[in-house]
C-alpha cells in the first residue's frame, strides 16, 4: 500500500503521532494523539515504531479506500470499524487488499479510534512531528482534518503480510464505560484550594460537558473552592494538568493545550489514566482518586508491559450457540469456576440457560457498565467489567446485536450465572 484515498473525512479525522516535543518554549503546542496508549498499540500491531503517525478518528468515522495490499489495525474507541462492509476486530492487525474500503458504522463505546497502517502515515514532518494542530494549520495533512478527495501517503513497509493476526492480549484490552475513575497526583498548586475544596474534588462526581475538545476536557459538578482566587502568574502546562477556573469547575488539559496557563492547577492526571478522558463522551461521569508519584509510575510501567506482550494469538473458542457466558466461553468456564468456587466455599450457581442472555461465569462485583438498552454492539465489544478473585475482566458480546435489557449497575454484587445483559431475540430470529 502506498496511499489511502479518502472518500469521506468523517467528523474529525487527523494525522497524529506522539506529539511535537521540544517547542513549548516557543509557544508551540505538543498536540499528538489524545489517547497515546491506543496510538502506540495500533503501531505495534502493524509492525511500526510505536511513535509512527496514524489517523485519529473522532466519534464519526471516515470512509477510506486502500490503493494496494497492506496491514492495518484499529484501536481505541469502538466506532464500528468495517472492512468491505464486514465488522473487524479491534486491537488486531488485519490484511487489506487493493480496493479494500474501511468504514465506520457508528459509535459503540469511547470517542476516538486510531487507525495504524503498516509503514505509517508518511506526511512531511513539521518541527519534528507529523501531528496535526488544526487551530494553527500546522503539520499533518495540509494542517487540517481529512476531507473527501484527499490522498494520504503511506510509508514503505517490507513483509507487512507477516504481521496480520497480531493482537493485544485480551486481558489488556481496555473497556470504555460511561463512568471514569481517574487517578491523580495532587499539585502543583494544591495549597491554593481550601480543605473543603480538596475534599469536594476528591469526593465529587463530575460530568463531561459538550464544550470538551482536544484542548481540554471540561467538567461540570460541585464547585471546587479556592482560598483566594483562581488566577496565578502563568506557568507551564502538562498533558493531564487539572486547572480550576474562577467558577470552581475543573478543566483537564489535553493534547492541544496551550503551552502556559494562568489558572491554579489542583492536580495532574496519572499518565496511565489519560486514555479514560480521551475516550470520555459528553455526559460521561468522572471521579478523581489521589495516588502518589511512585504509584502512578508503577501503574504506567505495568501498562507499558502489556504493550510489550503483543503477539499473534489464535481467536478464542466461540461460546455455545444461544447461551453466552463471561469472556472465556460458558461451556469451559462455568464448570471450572464451579469447582474453584466450591473449593473456596463461594456461593456459585449456574442458573437456568437463557438464550440471548449474557451471564456471569462466577460471583463478582460489577465495576462498570458500558452499554444501555437500545445500543447496537459488535461481537467482542465489552459490555460490563466484572471483578472476581481480585481481577477485573471485560464481559464481551458473543455476537453483534441490539441490547434489549441491562440487569446490573456499577457496584452490584452478582452470583455465578446471573443475567447481565440481554440481546434482542427478535433481531436474531430475523437475521
Amino acid at each position: 500500500m502506498t496511499a489511502i484515498d479518502v472518500l469521506d473525512g468523517g467528523l474529525l479525522t487527523t494525522v497524529q503521532d506522539l506529539g511535537r516535543t521540544g517547542w513549548q518554549r516557543y509557544g508551540v503546542p505538543v498536540s499528538g494523539a489524545m489517547d497515546p496508549w491506543a496510538l502506540r498499540a495500533a503501531n505495534l500491531l502493524v509492525g511500526n515504531d510505536e511513535g509512527a503517525a496514524a489517523l485519529e478518528i473522532t466519534l464519526v468515522g471516515p470512509a477510506l479506500r486502500c490503493d494496494g495490499p497492506g496491514v492495518v489495525a484499529v484501536t481505541g474507541g469502538d466506532l464500528g470499524a468495517c472492512l468491505d462492509g464486514h465488522p473487524i476486530d479491534l486491537w488486531r492487525a488485519v490484511s487489506v487488499s487493493a480496493g479494500s474500503e474501511l468504514t465506520f458504522s457508528g459509535r459503540r463505546s469511547g470517542m476516538r479510534a486510531y487507525l495504524g497502517v503498516a509503514g505509517g502515515v508518511d506526511v512531511p514532518p513539521v518541527l519534528g512531528s507529523r501531528s496535526t494542530f488544526v487551530k494553527s494549520a500546522l503539520g499533518g495533512y495540509e494542517g487540517r482534518a481529512l476531507a473527501a478527495g484527499d490522498c494520504v501517503p503511506i510509508g514503505a513497509c517490507l513483509d507487512a503480510g507477516a504481521r496480520a493476526g497480531r493482537c493485544l492480549p485480551r486481558e489488556a484490552v481496555p473497556a470504555y464505560g460511561r463512568m471514569h475513575t481517574v487517578r491523580v497526583v495532587m499539585g502543583p498548586q494544591e495549597d491554593a484550594f481550601t480543605a473543603d475544596g480538596i475534599r469536594t474534588f476528591l469526593s465529587g462526581t463530575f460530568t463531561v460537558t459538550p464544550q470538551s475538545d482536544r484542548v481540554g476536557c471540561r467538567l461540570s459538578g460541585p464547585p471546587v473552592r479556592h482560598v483566594q482566587g483562581a488566577d496565578i502568574v502563568s506557568d507551564g502546562t502538562s498533558f493531564g494538568a487539572i486547572q480550576v477556573s474562577g467558577d470552581g469547575m475543573p478543566i483537564v488539559l489535553m493534547a492541544d493545550r496551550g503551552t502556559t496557563g494562568g489558572y491554579t492547577k489542583i492536580a495532574t492526571v496519572s499518565s496511565v489514566d489519560l486514555p479514560h478522558l480521551a475516550q470520555a463522551a459528553p455526559e460521561d461521569r468522572v471521579r478523581f482518586v489521589r495516588v502518589g508519584i511512585g504509584e502512578a509510575q508503577a501503574l504506567l510501567r505495568a501498562a507499558r508491559a502489556s504493550l510489550d506482550r503483543i503477539a499473534v494469538e489464535e481467536r478464542s473458542s466461540a461460546p455455545a450457540p444461544g447461551i453466552f457466558e463471561e469472556d472465556s466461553g460458558g461451556p469451559l468456564a462455568a464448570p471450572a469456576y464451579a469447582g474453584l468456587a466450591e473449593a473456596l466455599a463461594l456461593d456459585w450457581a449456574a442458573g437456568p440457560a437463557r438464550a440471548d442472555t449474557v451471564c456471569a461465569a462466577m460471583p463478582g462485583l460489577i465495576v462498570s457498565v458500558a452499554v444501555v438498552p437500545g445500543d447496537v454492539v459488535a461481537e467482542g465489544q465489552p459490555l460490563v467489567v466484572l471483578e472476581a478473585m481480585k481481577m477485573q475482566s471485560p464481559v464481551r458480546a458473543p455476537r453483534g446485536g441490539r441490547v434489549a435489557r441491562v440487569f446490573v449497575t456499577p457496584g452490584a454484587q452478582v452470583a455465578g450465572g446471573a443475567a447481565l445483559v440481554e440481546f434482542d431475540a427478535a433481531e436474531r430470529r430475523e437475521g
